[in-house]
């Protein structure tokens, strides 16, 4: 098992860093590939899933805050399914993975998700 940051749940975070893996993505040019439309349409619904939680500041109660956790987390994985499809890996996409899988509780998901985003493995900002 790989070293993981464990944090609590923090979905104002995670649409912050929402917006991040859209960011990075539009600026390594993975946006301007062909056959990249499901990877802007999950990317936006994420975007949008999380974007409530980020204006709020502060969790729902717990019973929601786990069924919107558990969503992200299901849109984050099919992001990284077509990350890999398309080629779209760098180290800042892969950093930017791993830190919504924390911010979402999954930290020890995050930590190899994210490799198979581009994180590089040796990587500074990984934990250890």
């Amino acid at each position: 098992m790989a070293p993981y940051f464990n944090i609590p749940l923090d979905l104002p975070h995670a649409g912050t860093v929402s917006i991040r893996i859209a960011q990075t993505l539009e600026r390594n040019g993975a946006f301007r590939k062909e056959d990249t439309d499901t990877l802007k349409s999950l990317v936006v619904t994420l975007v949008q899933m999380l974007a409530p939680y980020k204006e709020e500041g502060e969790n729902p109660r717990q019973d929601r805050a786990i069924i919107a956790r558990d969503n992200a987390a299901k849109i984050a994985r099919q992001i990284v399914d077509e990350i890999e499809r398309t080629h779209s890996q760098d180290d800042r996409v892969g950093q930017c993975v791993r830190n919504l899988f924390e911010c979402l509780e999954l930290g020890e998901e995050g930590a190899a998700i994210s490799l198979r985003a581009g994180e590089n493995p040796k990587s500074p900002q990984r934990p250890i």
